[in-house]
């Protein structure tokens, strides 16, 4: 019996490890030889990310016709791109609308047949994104650079973006100081699916950041060096590091030169973007996401009563470069329009009514059907324009 138990534990390791299959990995060399300088990428990861970061194809443009009217000068309360032709503004409505709200088409945002009137969350909500949008392509070209964003940078199809994130004080706990595990040892999303800080992003992303740079220079530190973080300190910094290195789909390395990680001279040019990155993403999130909380229906709030908010996987959503860097602003240029003096200024949203949800809406109708037939037509999605500037369906019906 001593020997059969022996030759089980010989034999276990054997077997499993005849039938596990070490996944297909690819390096490229990034830097000098031999010291580790390298992108290494899964296959099995990479390939199926090529699909889900396409472009889009875009709607024809219209030519641009001198003294044609503005769109803010034909419609009502138009506070975002009203400098847009009509017909430009139609095109870049129905453009929205195939990026952010396929299914439900114009009526995700717009209720009835008032297309001015702001009832809907969800159109308080958009303008604002509009204007962050401006924002972005136009105060933050140190980290987009010439590529810029897009409503379907984020969204992808989808309406609410799927790589947003909320406060979070960790799992439930055993009652007590000593049974709080300060968001530790729990296998965290966020964390790169390590078991570091659960939440790396609220320290960070949000509100007055926390300083990130707390490498010392030495094994054993000098007091003169007035490096005093502790532990806890090294660890939230590694999990945001572990979050920004599985949102880009990326190594250490593409930021930091393995010899001397504190090293900005010796750092691939990627780190200074990524430092623009770091600057960029609280600034939007305090101007223009969290403002949005009262706004917002509850269900749409996080476990802490905030609102949603952005972080690296956003916009990049597993790849170095969000759409692997193809541009759209050069069939989009308003959303790197000049800013107006709305965009950069929160309003107040401290005394907002309650707005309406457009699924609440939907729901609704579904039940009452004799309510629903006497509510205006719901818009189907628009594929195309008419020469007139019209909003046409699939078939080739005009949307009214």
């Amino acid at each position: 019996m001593k020997l059969f138990k022996v030759g089980t534990f010989v034999l276990l390791p054997l077997i499993l490890s005849a039938c596990w299959e070490a996944p297909p990995v690819e390096g490229e060399q990034i830097g000098f030889r031999g010291v580790a300088m390298e992108q290494v990428t899964n296959p099995d990861i990479t390939k199926p990310l090529i699909a889900l970061n396409q472009v889009p194809t875009p709607l024809p443009k219209n030519p641009v016709v001198e003294g044609t009217p503005k769109a803010g000068d034909v419609y009502q309360n138009v506070q975002v791109l009203g400098e847009l032709s009509v017909a430009e503004f139609a095109r870049t409505m129905v453009s929205i609308t195939q990026w952010v709200a396929p299914e439900q088409g114009c009526a995700y945002c717009h209720q009835g047949a008032n297309f001015a009137a702001d009832d809907l969350y969800t159109k308080v909500v958009s303008r604002r994104m509009m204007q962050m949008t401006q924002t972005i392509n136009s105060t933050w070209s140190d980290h987009v650079k010439e590529t810029g964003v897009t409503c379907y940078t984020c969204h992808r199809g989808k309406n609410v973006p799927e790589y947003i994130w909320f406060e979070d004080d960790g799992p439930a706990h055993a009652a007590g100081m000593s049974a709080d595990n300060y968001q530790q040892n729990n296998v965290a999303t966020k964390a790169g699916y390590t078991s570091m800080l659960s939440d790396p992003l609220t320290p960070y992303l949000q509100g007055e950041p926390e300083k990130i740079r707390i490498a010392h220079e030495n094994a054993l530190p000098l007091k003169n060096q007035n490096n005093n973080e502790s532990m806890q300190a090294l660890e939230r910094t590694w999990s945001l590091m572990m979050h920004m290195s599985d949102s880009l789909g990326v190594n250490c390395t593409y930021c930091h030169n393995s010899r001397n990680f504190a090293s900005w001279e010796q750092s691939p040019p990627a780190r200074v973007t990524a430092w623009h990155g770091l600057a960029m993403v609280p600034a939007i999130n305090n101007e223009y996401m969290t403002p949005l909380q009262p706004v917002y229906p509850e269900h749409r709030l996080g476990k802490l009563n905030d609102a949603p908010k952005a972080n690296c996987a956003t916009c990049h959503q597993g790849i170095n470069k969000p759409l692997y860097g193809v541009s759209m602003l050069d069939d989009y240029p308003e959303w790197k329009a000049p800013l107006s003096d709305e965009a950069t200024v929160a309003p107040d949203y401290s005394d907002v009514p309650e707005y309406l949800d457009p699924n609440a809406l939907e729901d609704s109708a579904e039940e009452e059907p004799t309510a629903a037939l006497a509510q205006p037509k719901v818009l189907e999605v628009a594929t195309g324009l008419t020469d007139d500037g019209d909003a046409v369906s699939a078939e080739g019906e005009v949307l009214r």
